[in-house]
């Protein structure tokens, strides 16, 4: 859980980089929240349930935009591969650049 809130306090910052972990375990609690609001929403609300989950992803679209671009440039390429299919989940898959690299130092190295 401590990733997913590291990536909310980054709310907005594009800049830097984000360790595989870091954006993969953001993913996973966000569908698994999204799904849980979901069943939850279905259940209670019926049909309208379907409006947890929007309000949830409209909330969380700014900061996993920004842990995509950063997760980006932990492989040394620019934030726009994230919107091209399928390569940038390979890419996402990469281990990142070791030591600094022109977007920021080594999130391993704990810099």
């Amino acid at each position: 859980m401590n990733w997913y809130m590291t990536v909310l306090r980054k709310y907005a910052e594009f800049g830097g980089r984000a360790r595989r972990t870091e954006f993969w375990m953001f993913v996973l609690i966000n569908m698994i929240i999204a799904w849980a609001l979901g069943f939850i929403g279905g259940m209670l609300l019926g049909d309208m349930g379907g409006m947890l989950g929007l309000l949830y992803n409209l909330a969380v679209l700014v900061p996993s935009i920004a842990v995509g671009v950063r997760r980006m440039h932990d492989t040394n390429r620019p934030g726009w591969w994230i919107i091209v299919p399928f390569i940038n989940i390979y890419f996402a898959c990469l281990e990142g650049t070791r030591g600094p690299n022109q977007y920021g130092p080594d999130p391993k190295a704990g810099g």
